[in-house]
């Protein structure tokens, strides 16, 4: 696994296609980084599928309401309207650049309107640069990333089997 410099600001994926190793950029967002932290602790984003993944762009997934495939309120139609009981996230827009590797909140037309749901780009996309919140960086498992299933929306997507803050797995 790669070395992970600090384990409290770093997230372990476990996807339906191999582990994901994220590192996050506190400095950068931390209100953002605080919200996955915290539902990441609080298992929200466990059994959570990828509903929306475009190839040569992103692999979204995050919507704790109705993407959770494990939970009654799942709700495959409606997987990427959802987020957590969470009030939303105030914008936390930077010149980080989009580019392969890259976490990034999603959101509405309203630029405050991050909650739960995040993207991770297959390719550089400059043209979301200071419109959406970037948060964190893979830094291993970029080719479990590429490996999960296409689709707007996903026919029987993969999923985020356990995502856990590094500091908390023994």
């Amino acid at each position: 696994m790669a070395e992970i410099k600090d384990r409290e600001n770093a997230l372990i994926m476990e996807t339906t296609k191999g582990t994901v190793v994220i590192e996050l950029f506190p400095d950068l967002a931390p209100g953002h980084v605080s919200r996955i932290k915290e539902l990441a602790r609080e298992g929200a984003y466990d059994g959570v599928v990828f509903h929306r993944v475009i190839e040569g762009f992103m692999a979204q997934t995050g919507d704790v309401k109705f993407g959770n495939s494990s939970k009654p309120s799942f709700a495959p139609s409606r997987a990427g309207m959802g987020g957590s009981e969470k009030p939303d996230l105030k914008a936390e827009f930077s010149n980080a650049n989009h580019g392969r590797g890259t976490c990034s909140m999603a959101r509405s037309q309203n630029p405050n309107s991050a909650n739960s749901q995040f993207f991770i780009c297959f390719d550089d996309a400059a043209f979301l640069n200071r419109q959406y919140t970037v948060w964190g960086q893979v830094i291993e498992g970029m080719d479990n990333v590429d490996k999960i299933k296409r689709g707007e929306p996903v026919q029987d997507p993969d999923k985020i089997v356990s995502l856990k803050v590094a500091a908390d797995v023994k």
